[in-house]
Formats: structure tokens, sequence, C-alpha cells
């Protein structure tokens, strides 16, 4: 899997897109600091640890770079942005209860607004899996000869 860069001055717009979010009774919006636990156990439940871990970089940041779509008090989906590396996008996960809904896209443009409103001219989506969606949601292109990118082969467990 290679990585993809997003133009983020070429964004879709994003009130629409949260707006309808919230007309279906889903919000979108930045993770408090002191809802790390919540966020770090939907994180590990529904995806892994090491996503996690990458989420909990992202809240130390200032500001929090972590969105997560709240269905009342319940977390169904989040995504985040500079927590493996500047200027990255990721990770990213929706409950699969909640998924073909537009809320991984809703959490995806809000990041990727907030990156370009930090300055940043283009973003890096690390590693993608869903190129199509990608391509299609924020006009993302594929770098050519980058997998497998910044993700090591070896990890420690």
């Amino acid at each position: 899997m290679g990585d993809m860069l997003v133009r983020l001055y070429d964004l879709p717009e994003l009130e629409s897109t949260t707006t309808r979010m919230a007309d279906e009774g889903i919000v979108i919006r930045r993770v408090n600091p002191w809802e790390a636990g919540a966020l770090r156990a939907f994180c590990v439940e529904h995806f892994s640890d090491g996503w996690a871990d990458e989420v909990t970089v992202g809240l130390a940041n200032k500001p929090v770079s972590v969105f997560i779509a709240q269905d009342g008090e319940k977390v169904v989906g989040f995504a985040a942005y500079e927590c493996t590396r500047r200027g990255f996008f990721g990770p990213t996960g929706v409950n699969e209860e909640y998924r073909r809904r537009g809320i991984g896209t809703a959490l995806l443009l809000a990041c990727l607004h907030a990156m370009w409103e930090m300055g940043y001219g283009y973003a890096i989506i690390g590693s993608v899996g869903p190129t199509e969606y990608y391509a299609r949601a924020c006009g993302a292109i594929v770098i050519e000869d980058s997998a497998p990118g910044i993700f090591p082969v070896q990890r420690i467990r």
C-alpha cells in the first residue's frame, strides 16, 4: 500500500457535510483531552492498539489533532492527523454499524480543513488501502513508489 497526496487548497467544502451529519444526529467535533480513555477504548475495541497509540499523540498536540463522530454519548468514529508524522492524515476509522453513512468522509474533511488552517498546502495519507475512496472523497492522488512509506517492516510488539 502506497501513500496518497491531497491538495488542501482544493478541498470539498466542509459545512454541508457536518450539517448533514448533525441532521442525522451525528456530531463531528474535536475530542477533548479528558475523553482520552473513552477514545482509546473505542480504538482498541474496533481497530488496534497501534491506532490507539497514534491517537494518544494527537491528543497531546495543540490544538488536539483528533476529531470524533459522536451519536449521543457514544463515539462511533474518529480521524486524526499529525500523529505519525507532520503533514500526515490518519489513522481513521468508523464503527462497522455506522459505515456507509458519510461519517468517515465528514471526519476526513474536518481533519484536512484543519490542516489547511494550520498552513499546509498538501497532506499525505499514509499506506492507503482504499485509494478509490480517497480519490473520490478529497481528490487524493497516489504517490508513485511510496510503498511501504514511513511504516517500518519491523515493529516492536
